[in-house]
C-alpha cells in the first residue's frame, strides 16, 4: 500500500516562539494538509508556548505537514505513549 493512502495518528508536541504564538498555526495545519489535528494539552503564554496533538491523517500527509511546521520556526517533538498520564 502506497504511503499516501495508509492513514495514521501521530502525537506530536509543538513548542512555539513568541513571534508565532498568536498566529493560528493549528488551523492552517489542518486546512492546508488535509490533517486532523486533536488538541491533548497546550501552555499558550504571551510569550511563548507549547500544544500536544494528535494528527491523523496519510502517512504522507502528516509527513508535509510536519515539514512545513518546522520550516515556519515551530520545534516538533514526536511523542509515543498516552499524553493525558503525563
Amino acid at each position: 500500500m502506497e504511503l499516501g493512502k495508509i492513514v495514521a495518528v501521530q502525537r506530536v508536541k509543538f513548542t512555539f516562539p513568541d513571534n508565532l504564538v498568536v498566529r493560528p498555526i493549528i488551523y492552517e495545519l489542518g486546512r492546508d494538509f488535509d490533517i486532523i489535528p486533536n488538541i491533548r494539552r497546550a501552555d499558550i503564554r504571551d510569550y511563548e508556548g507549547w500544544v500536544i496533538l494528535e494528527l491523523e491523517g496519510t502517512v504522507f500527509e502528516i509527513e508535509k505537514g510536519l515539514l512545513w511546521i518546522d520550516s515556519i520556526g515551530i520545534r516538533v517533538d514526536l511523542l509515543s505513549g498516552d499524553v493525558l498520564e503525563g
